[in-house]
């Protein structure tokens, strides 16, 4: 197998420039091996992303891992994660609401109050990053998600 390597250019603002320095420091590795490390670590961790199968709530595992991001970050929009979520869907069964894609993008003071609303089972003792991983996976039956390091802390 032909794996030709490609030289790439990325913009860093100086503190992450300066962090991923210092991890290469730290293990004694050069910089661009921190960068295909975290290249690589995205491509594993987020396959699902790249699966033309993984469609509809197969997907919700993952998007919840990097809810955080998916607005900072990345700047996604709810109709933008809607079409990612449910554009190429063919199975009605793993349709996402656009309700449930809207929490995805919430900051957690406003995600309680709409979860208190939504979910039907009381949950008060528990976070709201954990609630919002609950009511999830009961609503879309996503039993594969418990295996996830992302749901260890799940009671």
């Amino acid at each position: 197998m032909n794996e030709l390597k490609q030289i790439i250019s990325l913009r860093l603002v100086d503190s992450d420039r300066a962090a991923v320095q210092a991890i290469a420091s730290r293990l004694f590795v050069r910089e661009s091996d921190i960068y295909r490390f975290a290249i690589n670590y995205l491509l594993n961790r987020f396959s699902c992303l790249f699966d033309e199968s993984c469609t509809g709530s197969d997907l919700l595992p993952a998007m919840l891992e990097i809810r955080a991001e998916i607005n900072h970050t990345l700047g996604l929009k709810r109709h933008q994660l809607e079409r990612i979520f449910n554009g190429n869907n063919l199975h009605p069964d793993k349709y996402v609401a656009m309700s449930d894609i809207e929490l995805l993008l919430m900051p957690q003071h406003i995600l309680k109050q709409r979860l208190m609303k939504q979910d039907e089972t009381p949950r008060a003792n528990i976070d709201v990053e954990t609630w919002l991983k609950l009511y999830l996976t009961e609503k879309y039956n996503l039993l594969e998600m418990d295996k996830s390091p992302l749901f260890d802390d799940m009671p």
